[in-house]
């Protein structure tokens, strides 16, 4: 008996273990998505922004998050 419940508790802990680090991998994924596309966004000049109908102001301010501040439809 013990030896089966050890083995199990050591079986549930090794999927809650990847479960994590799938979790973290994912939000590493998205964070990077993000810094990359705020990038290419601040570069872009004031007439481009306008044909995706963005102030400069609202690109400033989008650009300047943080990695780590996306929407929360991207962690579904």
């Amino acid at each position: 008996m013990f030896a089966s419940l050890h083995t199990s508790t050591l079986a549930v802990a090794h999927v809650q273990s990847r479960g994590t680090l799938a979790d973290l991998v994912k939000r590493l994924r998205l964070a990077m998505t993000a810094r990359r596309q705020r990038a290419q966004l601040a570069r872009l000049d004031d007439n481009m922004l306008a044909d995706i109908g963005i102030t400069p102001r609202q690109a400033a301010t989008e650009s300047a998050r943080p990695a780590w501040d996306v929407p929360s439809t991207w962690l579904r």
